[in-house]
């Protein structure tokens, strides 16, 4: 594995983790305020968290595609592996309870294999130009529909949760029961403008290829790119909010300008100064990252089991600190913590036997 893959699968298992620490407190009830969604317009750490992935999946393709042949068994295999993380999706949705009268469709593993689908597809097929357009393009259609289209009775530009485009288009194509009732974060319209984080990120991708350029140049370039892409989202934030729950146009300039100068940092680091001793921990998240957000979907239940007076390890877990006297945003924080690292040591024992498991 070169410099460069041990770069991105830094950022990669970086992102894995902090993707289970925000899914995972102790409870619902008490969360630190950036470790929660922002209600609506804005933008919270935790609302980088996924954008971050689909740029990070961008980067994935260009590196990983740009040397292959292209042939009909590529194909096949780019649409199995959607096909399969798609399916580990609608898995996590059913387990434990399996009830498919209520069974969520669309979700984050779902809207990943789509990303990855069209993305692949669009790299084997098209030049860098063209990919630029064609992201330009999704960001200025997904903009003028959720802006300028009157809908359901409604005037343009509503964007209220529930009450705008993307939700009422969602409302007559996504299958089965959404997670909000009346809309889904992950709905199949607002992954028109997720397809462009990850066109982003095989952008970037190309950068990092160019051969013409040293690796200095290459982090000034990310820097450069990262930083233009934050003033634009910025800019336009004022006329089409920052909003993840329906991933706005600017919230895509926004966060993917920030993977951009984020991996601009790791690449910095670990590949031009070579700070390389303490990384581990992202490169093992990294190295496994479907599989250790498939396990951090499963291995939860076991922690439900009752095992005192009727209550599991997670509860008492809370009750306990709680009944000490410790903050109770604090306790569910440090369950976080401890059921990450509980992942980390399953998926520590994969990277120590160099068992990657290629999704």
């Amino acid at each position: 594995m070169n410099s460069r893959l041990l770069s991105l699968d830094f950022f990669r298992g970086l992102t894995i983790a902090a993707m289970i620490v925000v899914n995972d407190p102790g409870s619902w009830s008490y969360i630190y305020a950036p470790l929660k969604h922002a209600d609506w317009h804005g933008a919270t750490p935790t609302d980088l968290v996924f954008p971050f992935f689909l740029f990070i999946v961008g980067i994935s393709i260009s590196l990983s595609l740009s040397k292959r042949e292209i042939s009909g068994n590529l194909y096949f295999k780019i649409v199995k592996r959607s096909i399969i993380i798609f399916l580990l999706g609608i898995f996590l949705a059913l387990f434990p309870s399996f009830d498919f009268e209520n069974l969520r469709i669309v979700g984050v593993l779902q809207r990943i294999a789509i990303v990855y689908l069209i993305c692949a597809i669009l790299y084997l097929n098209t030049s860098f130009s063209t990919q630029l357009k064609i992201g330009i393009g999704l960001l200025i259609f997904y903009w003028i529909t959720l802006m300028f289209i009157p809908f359901g009775g409604n005037l343009a530009g509503t964007l209220e949760p529930g009450n705008n485009f993307a939700a009422w288009v969602d409302s007559f194509i996504v299958p089965g029961r959404m997670y909000q009732e009346t809309w889904d974060p992950e709905g199949f319209y607002s992954t028109i403008p997720s397809i462009a984080t990850g066109i982003s990120g095989m952008l970037c991708g190309n950068m990092i290829l160019n051969t013409n350029n040293s690796l200095k140049d290459k982090i000034i370039k990310l820097f450069y790119w990262g930083t233009l892409m934050l003033i634009i989202g910025h800019f336009w934030d004022y006329i089409f909010p920052i909003n993840k729950h329906i991933w706005t146009s600017s919230y895509v300039l926004f966060s993917s300008g920030l993977g951009m100068i984020i991996l601009a940092m790791s690449m910095w680091i670990i590949d031009e100064k070579k700070y390389s001793s303490n990384i581990k921990f992202g490169l093992v998240f990294g190295s496994n990252a479907i599989v250790a957000y498939v396990l951090h979907g499963i291995i939860w239940r076991l922690f439900q089991i009752p095992i005192i007076d009727g209550i599991g390890l997670q509860k008492l877990w809370m009750d306990t600190g709680i009944g000490l006297g410790l903050p109770a945003k604090f306790v569910s924080f440090d369950w976080a913590i401890f059921y990450t690292l509980v992942i980390y040591f399953i998926v520590y024992q994969l990277y120590k036997r160099k068992i990657f498991i290629k999704i």
